[in-house]
């Protein structure tokens, strides 16, 4: 568990981590000890994608469908609205991995559903939490 929330913490973090830096676990309060940094800051770039595609379900009817959206639309699934902010990939990785920063709405709600990054390998670790619709992110365009 340790390891997996410094791996959580180093991936997502705004910044590098310095050498001997000591990260201290919200969770349980145990500390861990990084004495090298595990990516240097410039070594992994992510790319800017025009679009992207996601897929979404449809848990009552069982329907599946494939969105392909550039950055800025936003499509109609069901009755929830799915906007593309943006969606990013490595750049030398292109059909490894997207991240896609979307934004979900039900007229239903008077909140929006969800609003946040979704990670294609990961799509638990930010999912959408909706009694009836999936969605999730399959791949960035890269053309």
């Amino acid at each position: 568990m340790k390891s997996l929330f410094a791996v959580i913490l180093i991936a997502f973090a705004p910044m590098a981590f310095a050498q001997d830096t000591v990260i201290t676990s919200p969770i349980d309060g145990s500390t861990t000890l990084l004495t090298t940094p595990d990516v240097a800051a410039s070594s992994v770039l992510a790319i800017q994608a025009p679009g992207a595609t996601l897929r979404g379900l449809d848990k009552v009817s069982g329907e599946v469908i494939d969105l392909e959206l550039s950055v800025g639309e936003t499509a109609a699934f069901g009755r929830i609205e799915v906007t593309l902010g943006e969606c990013r990939y490595p750049e030398d990785n292109p059909m490894g991995e997207a991240y896609a920063w979307l934004e979900i709405e039900d007229p239903l709600r008077t909140e929006s559903v969800f609003e946040g990054w979704m990670v294609a390998s990961s799509p638990a670790l930010n999912a959408l939490d909706h009694a009836r619709y999936d969605v999730w992110v399959i791949r960035c365009t890269t053309a």
